[in-house]
C-alpha cells in the first residue's frame, strides 16, 4: 500500500469513474485500474463494484475510503510543518461555508482570494456535513454560525452580525422604527428549513425574548432567506436576515428592515479547524481574508456577550 494507492481510489470515489479519476491523478486509466487492483488483493477485498454504473465503493471499501482521506491528510502534515518553519504560505485551501453566510461572503472572497498566492476552493454546505468533512480530512476549514464547542475543533471568531426583522410591506408594523419581538406572532414568521443553524438560532431568539419554549408552524421550509424575503413581500409575515445579508439588499428592501426594540442580539461566525491543524501560516492568511471582506464593525469582540445559542 502507498500514498498514491489512496490518492486513486479517493479519485475514483470523487468522480465514480475510472477514466475521470485517471485524468484527474494525471496516468493513464489502466495503470490506475491496475494499482488499485493491486491494492485489493493486498488487502484481500473488493473497494470498488466494478458491476455498477457508475462505479460504486463496497461497504468496505466505503470505510477505506474514509481512512484513505484521514492518512493522506495526516501525511501532508509534514510538508506543512516544513511550510511553517520556512514562513511560506501557497498551495490548496479547502473551505466550507455554511449557506447562510456563503451568499453574502463568497463573491468578495473569490476577489480577495486573486490577491493571494494560494488555491482557495469553496465548498457550501451546512454545519453537521462541513464539521464531517473537517474531520475526514475533505475540507482544511470551514466558517459557521458557533459556538460548537466541539473538543476536536478550534474555533477562531471572526465576525457578530446582529439579526434584523424583515416586514412585509402589507404589514401594519412597516410604520414602526423596531420591532418588539413580544408583539410578533409566532404563524407570521418565516423560517429556514431544520438543517440551517440560523432557524435554531431564530428559535432561541424567541424564546429568550418570551421565556418559553415556542413551538414554530411550519408552513414552507425554505433553504434560502431571498426566497422568504421574497415570500414576505408576496404573502405578508415577517423573516429574520442577518447582517452581513441585510447589507446586500437594495435600497426599496432595507427599507423593510426593522431593528428588534430593546435588546441585541448577534450570531457569532468564526473560522474553525481541526485540533491537529498544523499549517499556522495559512490559517493567518485565510483569517485575515475573512476579516478583510467584512466591516470593521462587525468585528468587534465585545459583541460576543450578545450571541444566541445553536
Amino acid at each position: 500500500m502507498n500514498i498514491q494507492q489512496l490518492e486513486y481510489i479517493i479519485a475514483v470515489d470523487k468522480y465514480r469513474h475510472f477514466a475521470h479519476a485517471a485524468d484527474e491523478c494525471r496516468i493513464t486509466q489502466p495503470t490506475l485500474s491496475m494499482m488499485i487492483q493491486k491494492l485489493e488483493e493486498e488487502l484481500d477485498v473488493k473497494i470498488f463494484d466494478r458491476t455498477k454504473h457508475p462505479v460504486e465503493p463496497t461497504a468496505i471499501g466505503r470505510q477505506i475510503i474514509s481512512q484513505a482521506h484521514v492518512s493522506l491528510k495526516q501525511f501532508r502534515q509534514i510538508h506543512y510543518l516544513v511550510e511553517n518553519e520556512q514562513q511560506t504560505v501557497s498551495g490548496p485551501f479547502a473551505l466550507g461555508i455554511i449557506p447562510t453566510v456563503a451568499t453574502s461572503l463568497v463573491p468578495v472572497l473569490l476577489q480577495k482570494q486573486s490577491e493571494a498566492d494560494i488555491e482557495l476552493t469553496l465548498k457550501e454546505c451546512t454545519t453537521t456535513d462541513l464539521v464531517d468533512r473537517i474531520f475526514k480530512g475533505k475540507l482544511d476549514g470551514g466558517l459557521l454560525a458557533g459556538p460548537l464547542n466541539h473538543p476536536e475543533l478550534i474555533e477562531h471568531p471572526v465576525y457578530y452580525e446582529k439579526f434584523y426583522a424583515y416586514v412585509s410591506p402589507q404589514d401594519e408594523r412597516i410604520g414602526e422604527r423596531e420591532i418588539d419581538l413580544d408583539s410578533i406572532d409566532i404563524n407570521d414568521l418565516w423560517l429556514l428549513e431544520n438543517v440551517h443553524c440560523l432557524r435554531g438560532q431564530i428559535e432561541r431568539l424567541c424564546q429568550m425574548k418570551k421565556n418559553a419554549a415556542v413551538s414554530l408552524p411550519v408552513r414552507y421550509e425554505s433553504g434560502s432567506i431571498d426566497t422568504l424575503m421574497h415570500i414576505v413581500d408576496c404573502n405578508g409575515g415577517i423573516t429574520i436576515v442577518p447582517e452581513l445579508h441585510a447589507m446586500g439588499l437594495d435600497e426599496e428592501r432595507q427599507g423593510n428592515l426593522r431593528a428588534f426594540k430593546n435588546m441585541t442580539a448577534v450570531r457569532e461566525i468564526s473560522l474553525v479547524v481541526g485540533r491537529d491543524y498544523v499549517r499556522k501560516n495559512m490559517l493567518r492568511l485565510i483569517l485575515q481574508l475573512v476579516r478583510d471582506a467584512v466591516p470593521k464593525s462587525m468585528q468587534n469582540p465585545a459583541l460576543k456577550e450578545y450571541t444566541v445559542d445553536l
